[in-house]
């Protein structure tokens, strides 16, 4: 018998700062337990969501896609409503911004294509980037630091950026983009796209990269932490602080 639900993707934007990451979690506060509660207040049944990736505690989200299913309600009618209602429900450090109808086989993490972060730091003490950006000691080497990160996109085996005893297939992953920029006075930004991330993988990354802008190795360093595939040979994970996941994309939306 077909069902009678439907499927729908809705859009969210966080600060990550009060959360122990997006999954749900034994005693621990997360975005999806907070989200899964407004939603299910609203539309007065049981709420689910599915979202497209996990996210570390204290890690921020510019755009996260989650998808849920729901028997007709009334509260669905009418989008820029909904938006409204589930935004009053929700805390102010987690922002509902797009609700969409979609198939009802698709799916927020199996189907998304390419993944998209950011790492925020700055070099100048500034008190409204505190909790939302890494405060670094020293300015590093720029150049050193993205001619290291073109290297990532010759491999696909990130088992050195991968965290310990994770639940995963495969660490194979194929990254689009990797450069850091400064965007403003004293702010530097890493932009990194891939299909997928493993868990702890772009902090990793950047704890390398920060590695080599210091001095302490030369670019071509990377090539020697990819091939070691052991965590112990990377960088020491940054701060959560200055994560934001940024975009998703799907062959659909």
């Amino acid at each position: 018998m077909k069902s009678t639900n439907s499927r729908y993707f809705i859009e969210l934007a966080f600060d990550g700062g009060a959360y122990h990451g997006w999954q749900i979690q034994p005693n621990a506060l997360t975005v999806q337990q907070v989200l899964d509660r407004a939603l299910s207040t609203l539309l007065r049944q049981s709420i689910h969501t599915v979202g497209c990736g996990r996210t570390d505690t204290g890690v921020h989200a510019k755009q996260l896609y989650a998808h849920f299913d729901v028997s007709h309600s009334a509260a669905l009618d009418d989008t820029d409503r909904f938006l409204y209602q589930v935004n009053s429900l929700l805390p102010h450090d987690i922002a509902a911004k797009r609700l969409i109808a979609v198939a009802d086989d698709a799916h927020a993490r199996f189907d998304a294509v390419r993944r998209s972060y950011e790492y925020h730091a700055h070099t100048r003490k500034d008190p409204f980037l505190h909790g939302r950006s890494w405060l670094l000691r020293e300015v590093p080497d720029v150049s050193a630091m993205n001619a290291a990160a073109e290297i990532l996109q010759q491999y696909e085996d990130f088992s050195c950026f991968s965290k310990s005893h994770t639940q995963v297939h495969t660490n194979l992953c194929r990254i689009t983009d990797a450069e850091w920029r400064w965007v403003g006075d004293g702010q530097l930004v890493f932009y990194i796209s891939a299909n997928r991330f493993l868990r702890n993988m772009v902090r990793a990354i950047v704890g390398t990269l920060m590695e080599i802008g210091r001095g302490e190795h030369a670019p071509e360093y990377m090539h020697e932490v990819i091939r070691s595939k052991d965590r112990s040979v990377a960088g020491t994970s940054v701060p959560a602080c200055g994560l934001f996941l940024s975009e998703v994309t799907y062959p659909y939306l």
